[in-house]
């Protein structure tokens, strides 16, 4: 861990009020309790109001306002693994808002905390079953947002073409493909259908409200799934 990261998560860890001994704080942070005393130190010496002696503990006596960009090395490696994850295995709405997010942070880094790779030395890349649902994934994550109710085409393992009116509920990743949790008014139950696999996805105009019994809640606990 840099030392810049390190005096940051100090500061979070005494955010809670509690009294900390130097032992615990090393123990924790994976230093020497000299280390430790050291970068109390130079917290004190920036104006951070940490008080407390060697030996008995430290405590912060006020409230600590960090700039809201205060990131870990690790934090940043996994922000922007994130955002590559979504700019290969999403669609291009999703890409676009995923690269702006990542050029606003990276507009406002320290000095020397990025390095000269923009990706962070780590790549992704979507699978063609991926690349597939792209079409169809704006439409159903604003009937997703919304309660949208959805007409679609879509087809069966068997190669056979069915027609449905579903309710989306959820959107899921699973590395190679997208799915979609809908609840199914040809079936009357819930559905799992690979968006790769639908033909044809069209906005009925009309909305859905919760249900008791068809809300994602109850899949989820139908499922064993643990929210």
């Amino acid at each position: 861990m840099r030392p810049t990261d390190r005096l940051f998560e100090i500061i979070q860890i005494f955010r809670d009020g509690k009294l900390y001994k130097a032992g615990d704080l090393a123990e924790r942070l994976e230093v020497s309790v000299r280390t430790v005393y050291r970068d109390i130190d130079s917290l004190v010496a920036a104006g951070i109001p940490i008080e407390g002696a060697r030996g008995l503990g430290y405590v912060l006596r006020a409230p600590v306002f960090l700039p809201p960009l205060a990131f870990s090395q690790t934090e940043m490696e996994a922000l922007h693994l994130g955002a590559a994850l979504v700019s290969q295995t999403a669609d291009p709405e999703l890409q676009q808002a995923a690269q702006r997010l990542i050029d606003k942070v990276d507009q406002v880094m320290p000095p020397g905390r990025a390095p000269e790779d923009r990706d962070w030395g780590m790549a992704v890349y979507g699978a063609p079953d991926v690349q597939a649902s792209f079409s169809h994934m704006p439409v159903i994550r604003l009937a997703v947002r919304e309660k949208r109710v959805l007409k679609v085409s879509y087809k069966r393992n068997d190669g056979a073409r069915s027609e449905r009116r579903i309710r989306p509920l959820q959107l899921e990743y699973w590395g190679r493909a997208w799915t979609c949790t809908a609840w199914c008014e040809l079936r009357d139950s819930f559905r799992v259908f690979r968006v790769d696999r639908l033909m044809d996805v069209t906005d009925s105009r009309q909305t859905f409200t919760d249900v008791p019994g068809k809300r994602l809640r109850d899949y989820l606990e139908m499922n064993g799934y643990d929210r």
